[in-house]
């Protein structure tokens, strides 16, 4: 999954990179590194997503 950018006519490298930075966060390129930025044991992904879905489930009432 490469992400690749060509540069149109006429446009600066700001632009280019505002163009790349749009595309990776749409693709979720940016949560994704910071979801992985550190070591989660299974145990507490576990409770996190537990938490998660309490939260879910107790905010409809």
């Amino acid at each position: 999954m490469a992400i690749r950018i060509k540069a149109r006519n006429g446009e600066s490298a700001e632009q280019l990179l505002r163009r790349f930075k749009k595309l990776c966060e749409k693709e979720g390129l940016t949560k994704d590194i910071k979801k992985r930025q550190y070591y989660e044991k299974p145990s507490e992904r576990k409770q996190r997503a537990l938490r998660k879905s309490t939260k879910r489930v107790g905010s409809g009432r």
